[in-house]
């Protein structure tokens, strides 16, 4: 592992390292999505020929029913009941987190309140590179669903066989997505942000995808709403004396696994330390602090998007804890549950994000409306207040539009 003390260069890189844009990057992801702006539908074709090299027709964008029917064929029966009980556990999670609308009402004669709604229209984008990330189907659509979005569309590239891997499209469909196209890359971003004659436009976008995926979601934002622009996955271990030296190991070793996965180590531990400084099989970085205070100090600096906490009272060291995108307590808590099965959604934000922002949730898939109610007696006992504030901001008619109601 690589060893870093706070305060040097390298500890101010791994503090700042929120992938700032690259222009040419930015520029071709642009054309991509000018192209399919101005040609919509034929771009898509193109674009997945050329990117994804396979040669699908128009009438093939969307999966078909046969297609869907046809994938329970070509996974393992077993695979089936196993995501059926993935579906329920991650459900009890989320039915706890289903935001309710409210009212208060005042003896003054004024009624305040917020409305819930679930967005309309959202698109999930998931990755499928060389093996079918099954976990990024349900860990988006799940959250959507339990919110009460109507209208679910999936994208993911296509296969060899100018399909969609069988393992995604029955997670699909378990969660009852009826629709799904054939398209990968910053075009899918750009169909579902702009629409084409075959995709109708979406209202927000999520789910993660590599670097060209995450650029175009950066430049539709606007055209619609975006979940987060997520980088390779992180994980930040907070170990003591107390932590168990190959379950450390093991969970360094699984975040390398990732794609330019980052991995974090910081202790107080002179056996922690010694024992991982010279390991050549680890990739990372070791950070020694004096005590688990400045160790939670470190990692709320860093703000990473997976934060495990094996010391022996996680729980109380959850107080000094303000940026991470997921926590994991104890020994007996690895990463790994929080990919697949625990609940949470692993969609978590990257890159120090996690200093303002949080991962994928219900509230993600819904929005509000303030309402406001005022009495008659209400609004004139509240009138010196609205003067004062309407001279003070030279907005005249404002005040008309409430004196008027007290004559």
């Amino acid at each position: 592992m690589r060893r870093v003390k706070v305060g040097s260069q390298m500890f101010d890189k791994l503090v700042d390292r929120d992938g700032k844009g690259r222009i040419r990057l930015q520029n071709k992801v642009s054309k991509i999505i000018d192209r399919v702006r101005t040609d919509g539908d034929k771009a898509l074709i193109s674009f997945t020929k050329k990117f994804d090299k396979i040669d699908i027709k128009k009438k093939d964008l969307r999966v078909t029913e046969a297609e869907i029917s046809g994938a329970y064929q070509d996974i393992k029966p077993e695979l089936v009941n196993t995501l059926k009980e993935i579906i329920s556990n991650i459900n009890k999670f989320y039915k706890n987190q289903v935001p309710k609308s409210w009212t208060i009402r005042h003896e003054s004669g004024v009624e305040l309140g917020e409305k819930f709604v679930p967005i309309k229209r959202v698109g999930v984008y998931v990755p499928s590179g060389t093996v079918p990330l099954v976990s990024s189907v349900y860990m988006t659509v799940l959250p959507a669903v339990i919110a009460g979005v109507k209208e679910i569309v999936l994208v993911s590239p296509p296969n060899k066989y100018k399909s969609i891997d069988p393992h995604i499209l029955v997670m699909a469909n378990l969660l009852k997505v009826k629709e799904i196209y054939k398209i990968g890359g910053a075009q899918a971003i750009a169909a579902l942000a702009l629409g084409t004659k075959t995709i109708p436009k979406v209202d927000k976008i999520v789910g993660p995808g590599n670097e060209y995926v995450t650029e175009a979601k950066r430049q539709v934002f606007g055209y619609c709403d975006i979940d987060m622009l997520a980088g390779p996955s992180e994980v930040l271990i907070i170990a003591n004396h107390h932590a168990n030296v190959e379950y450390l190991k093991r969970d360094l070793l699984a975040q390398s696994e990732h794609h330019k996965g980052l991995s974090i180590l910081v202790t107080p531990s002179k056996t922690i330390y010694r024992a991982l400084k010279e390991d050549p099989g680890i990739k990372g970085y070791l950070i020694r602090v004096k005590n688990l205070e400045e160790a939670a100090k470190v990692s709320n600096m860093i703000a990473p998007e997976h934060l495990q906490l094996m010391v022996k009272s996680p729980k109380r060291m959850l107080k000094y804890i303000t940026n991470a995108g997921a926590i994991f307590l104890g020994q007996y808590t690895p990463v790994a549950l929080g990919d697949y099965i625990a609940g949470p959604s692993h969609v978590l934000p990257t890159g120090g994000t996690a200093r303002y922002s949080s991962g994928l949730n219900i509230r993600s898939f819904t929005k509000s409306s303030h309402i406001i109610s005022y009495s008659k007696k209400a609004l004139c006992n509240s009138i010196s207040w609205v003067r004062n504030l309407t001279e003070l901001e030279q907005l005249e008619k404002h005040w008309e539009s409430v004196a008027v109601r007290c004559e």
